[in-house]
């Protein structure tokens, strides 16, 4: 079984419960962290991040750049879309093709 879960303050993501998701409502940059490895230990595929938490632990995110699972992906909260899940798309797709074919501008 798949399992997928979300991370992000309580009012942009209990929502995603309806669907199945394991819901991890934090807020604390220290308790996103230990969560973050915590699902990763547990073998969780798919890890969904507020943006608005992504921002605020970049450094524990970056360990998981290069790894196969989980994929952590930064998705808009409550309070909008910051970019961060843009950029990081782009910055995959770079890497993966070795140019912008996404947005095709020059940097």
């Amino acid at each position: 079984m798949v399992n997928i879960a979300i991370m992000g303050d309580y009012d942009s993501i209990y929502g995603f419960k309806a669907l199945g998701v394991k819901v991890c409502p934090v807020t604390d940059p220290l308790e996103a962290e230990q969560m973050l490895k915590k699902l990763a230990e547990e073998k969780t595929a798919v890890i969904y991040i507020t943006e608005a938490l992504a921002s605020r632990i970049p450094e524990a995110l970056a360990l998981y750049d290069e790894s196969m699972l989980p994929a952590v992906i930064p998705i808009p909260g409550i309070s909008g879309n910051t970019g961060i899940g843009l950029a990081r798309v782009r910055k995959c797709v770079e890497k993966a093709v070795g140019s912008d074919i996404i947005f095709n501008e020059k940097s």
